[in-house]
C-alpha cells in the first residue's frame, strides 16, 4: 500500500495531512456538538502519558493535586474586570437549570482563577499557610470559532496549577520553575520537542496576570505552537479576593498568586513536530506502545518466539504489544503500525524461526536490521533511546533551518512567512506588534540576547521571535 493512498502529504496540504492523522492513527473524532472532541484510545494513551510525566514533575515542585466545581457564579468572574473582558468572548454560559431560570448565571469554567480565589482566601490564614500550591486535572470549556481536534476545540482537557505567596519575588521564581523544570524539561525530554521559553509580551499576555511566560514550539510548517504558560499574576486575583495573611509582624498584607497551565494541544504538537507523510512518530519515552511484536504470518514456533520476545521485553521495561492478528494481511498491518508512530517493530515469521532471526525495524530513522533472537531486547534498548535523542535533533535542526534574523518589521513580516524571525524588539514595539497583526503574525515571546528569558519587557537589548501561530 503506498503512502498517497494513506495520508495527504505535508507539502501538499499541511492541514489535511494534519486531519489524516488524526483520524487514520485513530487519535480523536469530532464530537457531536461542534468544537468538540472524542478521544479515542490510542489518542488518550497518549495524552496519559503526558499527563503522567507532567503531574510527578508539578508533585516534585512541591504542588498538591484537589479538585473544583465545573460551574462557577458569573460573579466570580466579574470581581476581575481585566480576567472577564479577555475570556467574554468566549464563555459557555448557563442561565436555565432545573426547570426554572437561574437567578444568577452560571460559567462553565474556562480556566478556574477565580474560584481557586475564592477558596485559596479562605484557606490561607497566615504566613505558615504560604506557599499554598495547588494543581487540578480537569476539563475546561472556552467556546471556539474555529475548532481545530486538539489545536483548538471548545472543550478540552489540562492541568491548571494555581498558588499563593507571601513576596513578589517567591511568586515569580516559582512561575520560573514551573515553566523550566515542569514544562520545558518535560516537553524537551520527553516529546523531544526543542521549546524556546520566553516572555509574553504585554499585548499576549494572559488576561489579569502581571507576566505571562511561554513554551513555543515551531511545527513542520513553520508556525509556533503554544505549549504552555506560565503567569504571575502580581495581587492582582489577591486584591479581588480578599486573599490576605498574617505576616510574622502581625500586618495583613496582600498575597501574590500564580497560575500555569498545559493541555491536550500537546497531543497536536506532537503530531506536527514529528510526524512526516507516514503518520506518527512517537519519542520514545512517551510512547504508550514503545515496540511491537508482529507475527507476520502463523507457522510453526513463531507465536511461541513471538510470545517469549513479548515477555523478555517487558522484563527489561520495555513497553511492548503483541500483534497475532494474522488473519489480517500484514502489509494493512505494518502500514497502521506506522501510520500509530510506535517506535519499534518486530516482524516473526516461519522462516525468522528457524534462522533465529527476526527483523528490527525503527519507525523514526526508516530501517529494518535482522537481527539474532539472542540480540533484540539490546538491539530495542539501543533503539529507543537513540531514536528519542535522533528526534530532538531533527526538530532542532528544522528550528534553526526556518529561524531567520531580521532588523525591521517588514524583513521580520517576510521571513515569518516560512518560520520565524529574530528582531530585536526595540524595533517592534506597540506600534510594530500592530503591523505583524496586519500579516496575521505575533511576537510569541521576548529572550535575552542569551536566550535566557527576561524578568520584563523593558529589559535592553531583548529579543523578538515572530511567527504566525496556531
Amino acid at each position: 500500500m503506498s503512502r498517497a493512498a494513506v495520508l495527504t502529504s505535508q507539502v501538499s496540504d499541511f492541514p489535511r495531512w494534519y486531519q489524516d492523522v488524526v483520524a487514520k492513527a485513530q487519535l480523536a473524532d469530532n464530537g457531536p456538538v461542534r468544537g468538540t472532541m472524542v478521544i479515542r484510545p490510542y489518542g488518550y494513551a497518549i495524552w496519559e502519558r503526558m499527563q503522567a510525566e507532567l503531574d510527578a514533575r508539578i508533585k516534585d515542585a512541591g504542588a498538591q493535586n484537589a479538585y473544583f466545581p465545573l460551574f462557577i457564579p458569573e460573579s466570580y468572574l466579574q470581581r476581575e474586570a481585566e480576567h472577564v473582558e479577555g475570556f467574554s468572548p468566549e464563555l459557555a454560559v448557563v442561565t436555565h437549570a432545573g426547570g426554572k431560570d437561574l437567578e444568577e448565571p452560571i460559567v462553565v469554567r474556562p480556566t478556574s482563577e477565580t474560584i481557586f480565589g475564592e477558596y485559596m482566601a479562605k484557606w490561607v490564614q497566615s504566613y505558615r499557610d504560604l506557599p499554598l500550591l495547588l494543581n487540578q486535572w480537569a476539563n475546561v470549556v472556552r467556546w471556539e470559532l474555529r475548532p481545530r481536534v486538539f489545536l483548538r476545540t471548545s472543550e478540552f482537557l489540562w492541568q491548571e496549577g494555581h498558588t499563593v505567596h507571601a513576596t513578589q519575588a517567591d511568586a515569580a521564581a516559582y512561575t520560573r520553575r514551573i515553566l523550566h523544570e515542569v514544562y520545558a524539561a518535560m516537553m524537551v525530554d520527553v516529546l523531544a520537542i526543542p521549546v524556546v521559553p520566553g516572555l509574553k509580551t504585554p499585548k499576549e499576555r494572559f488576561a489579569g496576570a502581571a507576566h505571562t511566560l511561554t513554551c513555543e514550539a515551531m511545527m513542520r510548517d513553520g508556525k509556533a505552537l503554544q505549549m504552555g504558560t506560565s503567569h504571575e499574576m502580581g495581587q492582582n486575583f489577591a486584591r479581588a479576593f480578599d486573599i490576605r495573611f498574617l505576616d510574622a509582624e502581625g500586618e495583613r498584607p496582600y498575597a501574590w498568586t500564580t497560575s500555569w497551565g498545559a493541555s491536550t494541544r500537546m497531543v497536536g504538537g506532537l503530531i506536527m513536530t514529528h510526524g512526516d507523510d507516514s503518520g506518527l512518530r512517537i519519542p520514545p519515552r512517551l510512547a504508550a506502545t514503545q515496540a511491537v511484536v508482529t507475527m507476520v504470518k502463523a507457522g510453526e514456533g513463531v507465536a511461541e518466539l513471538a510470545g517469549g520476545l513479548v515477555a523478555d521485553l517487558r522484563a527489561a521495561g520495555v513497553r511492548v504489544d503483541l500483534d497475532d492478528q494474522v488473519a489480517v494481511a500484514y502489509g494493512r498491518r505494518a502500514v497502521d503500525w506506522e501510520l500509530k508512530g510506535v517506535p519499534v517493530r518486530i516482524e516473526i515469521g516461519p522462516r525468522d524461526v528457524s534462522a533465529g532471526t527476526v527483523t528490527v525495524v525503527r519507525r523514526i530513522p526508516g530501517t529494518k536490521t535482522p537481527t539474532p533472537v539472542a540480540e533484540v531486547v539490546a538491539a530495542v534498548g539501543e533503539a529507543l533511546s537513540a531514536d528519542q535523542a535522533a528526534l530532538l535533533r531533527e526538530a532542532e535542526a528544522f528550528r534553526d533551518s526556518r529561524t531567520v534574523d531580521a532588523t525591521t518589521i517588514d524583513e521580520a513580516t517576510e521571513a515569518a512567512g516560512t518560520g520565524w524571525a529574530r528582531i530585536p524588539w526595540s524595533a517592534v514595539g506597540e506600534e510594530g506588534e500592530a503591523r505583524l497583526a496586519e500579516s496575521a503574525m505575533t511576537v510569541r515571546c521576548l529572550l535575552r540576547p542569551d536566550g535566557s528569558v527576561p524578568e520584563t519587557e523593558d529589559e535592553p537589548d531583548l529579543i523578538a521571535i515572530v511567527g504566525r501561530s496556531y
